[in-house]
């Protein structure tokens, strides 16, 4: 019975009997083992004869824990006759999980677990790096995606369309843009802009700009065209002067 009369808890008699399963200390009295306060048991100095020296310890790890001597590593099954799961662990997954390692690195670079959309495409990058880590290709120099001989052939037939300028632009890029147009539009709303733009556009209304633009690239084409005249007759008469 606990104290008080109740009958013991779950979590006292859990501990009660790990208590009795526990060895006791023949050689050291009841007393000194029964109860240690937990300042006691930090502040005791450590006496190093109680412990092992290093060689000592590699000996009785030794002797317990023998090392097995290591197994001679299978041969590959033949790819043509042995079964899917043997042809995944053999001839692909050693291919293919250290291009998967290096695919979440980039994504984490690109930002893709933290963003809805990114530039990144995986596949993309996985098919680059599988062509480039080809033992074929040892010797190879590094080829970028869109230069890998099937890439450019597949793009012809399925032209992919432009990624947005808001997934190409970085950070920074992204920050000048929208700063350069804010203090644009600041700049626009000042009165004295104000005023300065609609005299601009009454004085391009009243002296008709517009047309006297179009009055002036007319002359201009037409002055080319009668040198372009010219020079046609000028080698016309000395051909047939040669002649």
């Amino acid at each position: 019975m606990a104290a008080g009369g109740r009958p013991p808890s779950l979590w006292e008699r859990v501990c009660a009997e790990y208590e009795a399963e526990q060895p006791q200390f023949p050689d050291v009295p009841e007393s000194k083992h029964g109860s240690v306060s937990l300042e006691a048991g930090i502040l005791q100095p450590l006496r190093m004869e109680q412990f092992y020296s290093a060689a000592a310890a590699d000996t009785v790890v030794q002797q317990l824990l023998p090392i097995p001597e290591a197994a001679p590593f299978p041969e590959p099954p033949d790819p043509k006759t042995c079964s899917t799961r043997e042809y995944l662990e053999y001839y692909i997954f050693p291919v293919l999980l250290p291009g998967m390692a290096e695919l979440l690195h980039r994504a984490e670079k690109e930002k893709c677990f933290e963003r809805k959309r990114t530039k990144f495409i995986a596949c993309d990058f996985l098919t680059e790096w599988l062509y480039n880590k080809n033992p074929k290709r040892k010797d190879e120099s590094f080829t970028e995606f869109f230069s890998i001989p099937f890439v450019t052939d597949w793009l012809k037939d399925h032209p992919r369309p432009p990624i947005p300028l808001s997934l190409l632009l970085s950070e920074e890029e992204a920050s000048i843009v929208i700063q350069s147009f804010w203090r644009g539009y600041r700049v626009r709303c000042d009165s004295e802009i104000q005023e300065l733009r609609q005299w601009q556009k009454q004085l391009r209304e009243d002296k008709n700009i517009i047309k006297k633009v179009k009055e002036f690239w007319a002359k201009q084409e037409a002055k080319v065209g009668s040198k372009l005249e010219d020079s046609e007759e000028h080698t016309q008469n000395h051909s047939t002067s040669q002649f």
